[in-house]
């Protein structure tokens, strides 16, 4: 079990970049992190317990949130970093661009949000975190990603709604919206055309996605917000 108050994260998306990144930075602060993913390999840190899965299955979501009850006994924060981003013309997506994306980003949220809230309402608290794409308010005709404001626009919509349902009772929800981030999806030769479309002229790193994902975690009265970390991108061009 893990230290009487220790506080326990469960991280979508955790293999590499940004879920990587998360599992890191909540292990600096001190968290027990239990971190899925397809290909997530095992940890030979104590306080780290990893769960293998496709996020877009329910019965994913069932094993990560009874896993994480069984090993540490509470879940205190829920980050839903797991996503697919296509960026296609609208007409050439094809039937399983949908299903992949809505999966990941749409059921892949869904589920394990519920199970995680309600283990939150027993504990009296709790902080769901949705991890967007700045697109949603900010679409970019070089960048044509229907399917990503589909189902990215719905989770910001979400993101309120939780925050407004629950705030009586203690849980929180927020979002960061991102601009690219450097991470394995994105190959080096793409990188100085991807760092154009942001007006400071850079791409993000991890750690700016994370240092954002830790101040939201660290913020007691804010829910509810979607927080741009984006290279100005939502601000204009």
């Amino acid at each position: 079990m893990s230290n009487v108050g220790q506080k326990v994260v469960v991280i979508t998306g955790a293999s590499q970049g940004i879920g990587a990144g998360l599992v890191e930075a909540y292990r600096k602060q001190g968290w027990a992190v239990v971190a899925t993913s397809r290909t997530i390999a095992d940890s030979q840190d104590d306080n780290i317990l990893t769960v293998q899965g496709d996020i877009a299955d329910r019965a994913t979501a069932e094993r990560v949130i009874a896993a994480a009850l069984e090993r540490f006994g509470r879940v205190d924060t829920l980050v839903n970093n797991a996503g697919i981003f296509l960026s296609k013309e609208f007409t050439d997506f094809t039937e399983a661009d949908y299903e992949a994306v809505l999966g990941v980003n749409v059921a892949g949220f869904f589920r394990i949000s519920q199970l995680a809230v309600e283990q939150m309402l027993k504990q009296g608290g709790g902080h769901v975190v949705q991890i967007t794409t700045s697109l949603v308010d900010h679409p970019n005709s070089d960048v044509p990603s229907v399917l990503a404001s589909l189902s990215k626009g719905g989770l910001q919509a979400a993101t309120k709604a939780l925050a407004i349902e629950y705030a009586s009772r203690n849980i929180r929800s927020n979002a960061v919206a991102l601009g690219t981030i450097k991470t394995p999806m994105h190959p080096e030769e793409h990188h100085e055309t991807l760092a154009e479309l942001h007006p400071v002229g850079r791409m993000g790193e991890i750690s700016d996605i994370t240092d954002a994902v830790i101040y939201l975690e660290n913020a007691p009265f804010v829910t509810g917000a979607i927080l741009p970390v984006d290279g100005g991108q939502t601000a204009g061009h």
